[in-house]
């Protein structure tokens, strides 16, 4: 464990990570309701990718691909925005969020090899997806959004002692490297 502290010290000061902690995969709440979500489509990405649903396996095999970790490394990326309405500065902060999270799980695998990364969003690295048609040209930039595995962020972020919402003008996003 010794060893993963020092990897996280040195995560938290090369990098712009607003808030962390270390959550055991147990306390993770996990909800098949998160993941019907997912089935509405209001992002418009269900069955268009890899990484979403259906892609992605059933609730139960994502609930328990997580749970074959024990631990977690979570933490978040702040962005301020003009105004609530900014999207253009949502986008941008959670492109710059999803950067850091390849980076960082990048990083991770390299000192310890196993472990996986569950972020925000969804994969936008191709204008079109080869899902479900060939396999993914990018497998290594992949990161599966949390709330596709069924993951409750809001009650991740009260487990993890980290703050949900940071403030006016402001948008948070969550990322978790599981181990």
């Amino acid at each position: 464990m010794k060893e993963k502290n020092r990897m996280i010290k040195e995560i938290t000061e090369a990098f712009p990570v607003y808030q962390w902690a270390v959550v055991a995969v147990k306390d993770f709440e996990f909800h098949p309701e998160v993941r019907e979500i997912c089935r509405r489509n209001d992002c418009g990405r269900y069955g268009k990718t890899w990484v979403c649903p259906p892609a992605t396996g059933t609730y139960e095999a994502c609930r328990d691909l997580c749970r074959s970790f024990e631990q977690a490394f979570v933490f978040t990326g702040k962005y301020d925005l003009e105004d609530s309405y900014d999207f253009e500065g949502m986008m941008e902060g959670k492109d710059r969020f999803q950067k850091m999270c390849l980076k960082i799980r990048d990083l991770w695998k390299a000192e310890y090899g196993s472990c996986m990364i569950l972020g925000n969003g969804s994969c936008e690295s191709c204008e079109k997806c080869t899902y479900p048609h060939a396999p993914c040209r990018f497998p290594e930039s992949l990161i599966h959004p949390i709330e596709g595995y069924g993951v409750m962020v809001n009650r991740l972020a009260e487990t993890a002692g980290i703050h949900y919402i940071n403030g006016k003008n402001t948008v948070t996003y969550f990322a978790a490297v599981l181990y």
